[in-house]
């Protein structure tokens, strides 16, 4: 039996009919809604792939049942900025190149603006350990450590 579940994501309200309400939020953000900036990494809130923000919080939306967001305010990598006018830490993330492969940039640009959020100016520490359990295999740290430096300039 479908379900109607309301959310509210990057702004807009939208209006989903769900079979499953235990279905993962990463798959109607992806598969219902076409929002490809969060990614299914490893489908166990390992990675951060899968990042979103829920209330202004980070959390992995691959193991969040679509039932329990519900009314809640979600925003994804799409909802912080647009092409033509990218939020500051997108920005800094293109000014410092800190892309390679780029599977995991959601995840950790999603996690610095929250962190950002909360610490307008976080030292290269508090950086490292916010991204902590964000998993990048091409070795970009550095750049993505100076992009959240440049960005908090820039906030």
């Amino acid at each position: 039996m479908e379900q109607h579940i309301s959310l509210n994501v990057n702004g807009r309200k939208v209006d989903l009919k769900v079979a499953d309400p235990a279905m993962p939020l990463l798959y109607a953000l992806r598969n219902d809604l076409g929002l490809r900036g969060p990614r299914f990494g490893c489908g166990l809130s390992q990675c951060g792939a899968c990042t979103v923000h829920l209330d202004g919080n980070a959390v992995r939306s691959c193991v969040l049942p679509i039932v329990s967001v519900a009314g809640r305010s979600i925003v994804t990598l799409e909802g912080l900025g647009t092409p033509d006018k990218p939020h500051p830490l997108q920005q800094a993330f293109i000014d410092e190149q800190a892309v390679q492969c780029g599977y995991c940039i959601n995840g950790m640009i999603m996690q610095s603006a929250a962190l950002m959020a909360a610490n307008k100016h976080p030292t290269d520490e508090q950086i490292k350990q916010a991204l902590a359990n964000n998993l990048c295999r091409c070795g970009t740290h550095l750049r993505i450590v100076r992009a959240v430096k440049r960005a908090t300039s820039q906030i």
